[in-house]
């Protein structure tokens, strides 16, 4: 009789099964319990996926669509089927997975001629008899020097440069039927869990739509958003500009000590787009009166500010910064979450009816009490601070709420300029596997927090997803009704954060449900080649996360 083993489940149940059993058997038999198909397991807060088998007694818990780790899952194996299809409809074919677009993933198809629509619809239809067919999804575990023989065949010379940086003896490559590769992240077991998808032509490429994990069910809409698209084909730009697609090629700079250029290359791109900003804002100088700057957690608002402000000045404009953080209502009328907690980042924990009579005054020629809130005691207090501003003044307003027109509905919209902020990165893992904008961010705010909060990793990752329903409320709903986009990402960051972010990350305990993040951002980490950050500017958005700004001390 076989061994009997014990399976632990976060709410307390527990169930019996042989040693030697699969966890996709035992998916399989609580498939009833879950509200969509079961994609993965977290097995002792460790992402694995369905094919492992369980030898001893552990506690796990399933991940369905509707989980954060499930969903990217899904969204990996997606791109597989995606790549799988190109490459058998068109052999000479090769997916670029570019970035994030309007709820989906924009990818370009490199090949003879450029994408048509007409391939676009054939790529899809490939896709759904990939999935009908419900091909086995395989992971063999193989020697690195075994993996860099299989890419180096192929002719994939990104993946093979990848590897060769990588410090680990085995790797995982996944296999569907003849189709090989190697993915950041665990896939599904075979390609009939991958029912809900669609393609969207979008020259020069297309766009991957899945679905979210609020409705697992449901393929959200393509929603145009030009502008963004605009801000990623510079960033596409600056990275050829920078000659670093992919992290093998920077970590081959690195290496030879030529990344100095890069920085000052990268820096100057910023500083020259900041300079452009301003000058925009100059030539409008009439109208505008507000400079509204919003953007996402761990963007740089407050080093860009700063940087614009510096360059308005040089224009020979007098900005004046006002900061939100002083109107926030008494805490005991701060509204409240889902969950009953304060919340901090809706728009009515904002004094609007004081804000925009302040404003209406102030751009009447008005001298202006302006508040300072106390955060120890929750209320807003009276210090004696004044400002007045003339018509050559503009006001210079950076926050959350910033692209949000209730937030400054005194004034006319004519008389405004927005500006939307956020690292959207340029740079890649390898062709197949891109950086994502949020774990850029998140790994800012983990070296951010520890710097300047008093904030461990753990206590960052806690209130990461409430962070993240506050942008998804707050900011992006009001990306495309900005007039400018500012790109802050720095493509050598991650060299530099690493090492600030590695010993923060390696300190948030195994047993903690925040481990498993903390364990994907340090593989993640792995990839990179550490920058010594001596030649990283005083004024760089950088230093805003790493200390030694020059604008802070």
């Amino acid at each position: 009789m076989q061994e009997k083993i014990t399976l632990e489940f976060s709410d307390g149940r527990t169930l019996p099964v042989e040693r030697g059993t699969t966890l996709l058997e035992v998916s399989r038999q609580l498939a009833k319990d879950y509200a969509t198909p079961i994609v993965a397991v977290r097995v002792e807060n460790d992402i694995k996926d369905l094919s492992s088998v369980l030898e001893k007694n552990c506690s796990i818990d399933f991940l369905d669509l509707t989980t954060d780790a499930g969903s990217k899952v899904y969204q990996r194996s997606l791109s597989f089927v995606l790549i799988a299809a190109v490459r058998e409809l068109f052999p000479d074919g090769e997916v670029i997975v570019e970035h994030s677009i309007s709820k989906g993933l924009y990818c370009e198809v490199n090949k003879s001629a450029p994408l048509s629509a007409e391939e676009v619809s054939a790529i899809e239809k490939r896709m759904r008899l990939i999935v009908e067919q419900d091909r086995p999804i395989e992971r063999k575990v193989v020697s690195t020097a075994t993996a860099i023989q299989l890419f180096e065949a192929s002719g994939n010379e990104e993946k093979v440069r990848l590897l060769r940086q990588l410090k680990r003896q085995k790797v995982s490559i996944y296999y569907c039927g003849e189709l090989y590769d190697y993915f950041y992240g665990t896939m599904v077991p075979s390609t009939g869990y991958l029912t809900t998808f669609g393609l969207h032509f979008y020259a020069p490429g297309l766009v991957l739509m899945f679905p979210e994990k609020e409705q697992p069910g449901v393929l959200p809409d393509f929603v145009e958003r030009p502008k963004l698209a605009k801000v990623f084909r510079e960033a596409e730009r600056w990275g050829k500009i920078l000659e670093c697609p992919y992290v093998a090629t920077l970590n081959n700079k690195i290496k030879s000590g030529d990344f100095s250029d890069i920085i000052r290359v990268a820096e100057a791109l910023h500083e020259k787009k900041v300079a452009q900003l301003a000058d925009f804002i100059t030539q409008h100088a009439c109208d505008v009166r507000l400079v509204m700057i919003a953007g996402p957690s761990s963007s740089g608002k407050t080093t860009f500010a700063q940087r614009l402000n510096v360059q308005l000045r040089v224009n020979a404009l007098r900005p004046v910064p006002i900061s939100l953080d002083d109107y926030f209502v008494d805490r005991r009328y701060t509204p409240r979450d889902e969950f009953g907690k304060p919340d901090f980042e809706s728009i009515e924990a904002i004094d609007l009816s004081l804000f925009n009579d302040h404003l209406t005054r102030l751009l009447n020629g008005e001298k202006v009490q302006i508040p300072s809130y106390n955060f120890v005691t929750g209320q807003q207090e009276y210090n004696g601070k004044s400002i007045q501003v003339d018509k050559t003044q503009p006001l210079l307003i950076e926050g959350i709420h910033g692209l949000n027109e209730r937030l400054t509905s005194a004034v006319a919209r004519d008389n405004k300029i927005k500006i939307y902020i956020s690292p959207l990165t340029q740079l890649s893992i390898d062709p197949h596997n891109r950086i994502s904008t949020t774990d850029a961010r998140l790994i800012r705010r983990i070296v951010r927090d520890s710097q300047f909060r008093s904030h461990d990793a753990l206590k960052t990752l806690q209130i990461w997803p409430s962070v993240r329903r506050g942008e998804e409320r707050n900011i992006f709903p009001f990306q495309e009704e900005v007039d400018v986009m500012f790109n802050s990402a720095l493509i050598y960051e991650l060299g530099v954060l690493k090492k600030y972010a590695e010993p923060l990350l390696e300190k948030v305990g195994v047993t903690q449900p925040e481990y498993v993040e903390a364990k994907r951002l340090l593989d993640f980490l792995e990839y990179f080649h550490s920058i010594d950050d001596m030649d990283v500017p005083p004024n760089s958005i950088l230093k805003e996360f790493i200390g030694m700004s020059c604008f802070y001390r």
